[in-house]
């Protein structure tokens, strides 16, 4: 399966990179995974609201590979268990799904045009977090899942 998270933005904070990239290089061993940070427009003072959506999508569009489905992680969007998150993953492969890419928007959240072309829209939680530690959170939910996919102990019901 080949999984890749596209990020809007840096993480400047030194000891969530170091945890980020701790999930990542485990995640590399059930998966090809790919992450991909974005830089993001909404630092820039000139553009609307609606001009940063429209040219996040559009980043986001051409980096997508075009038999992936594209997933994003919406605060409105599905909620998932960790268990329901791990059969969403085996059933997308099951399905002949096996590229799947994942992406933390910005802070204005997505364009619609990007919402209606997503296969799907996630929620993490009902909470408010910081994108970069939605990155943290988002990774080791993505390696729990995989490893309660090959039966390993991680995961504790």
């Amino acid at each position: 399966m080949k999984v890749t998270l596209l990020v809007i933005g840096k993480t400047d904070d030194k000891l969530l990179r170091e945890l980020i990239d701790k999930y990542h290089s485990k995640l590399k061993h059930y998966a090809r995974f790919n992450y991909i940070e974005i830089i993001d427009p909404s630092r820039r003072k000139s553009m609307s609201v609606q001009d940063q959506k429209k040219q996040e999508a559009s980043k986001i569009e051409s980096l997508i590979d075009k038999q992936s489905r594209l997933i994003l992680l919406d605060e409105n969007g599905k909620a998932f268990s960790s268990r329901s998150f791990a059969s969403f993953i085996e059933n997308e492969g099951l399905q002949g799904n096996s590229n799947l890419t994942f992406v933390i928007g910005g802070p204005y959240g997505f364009s619609e045009e990007l919402k209606i072309k997503s296969h799907l829209q996630m929620s993490l939680s009902q909470m408010t977090f910081t994108h970069q530690m939605v990155r943290l959170i988002f990774s080791e939910q993505l390696y729990r899942a995989f490893s309660i996919l090959k039966g390993e102990p991680y995961h504790h019901d």
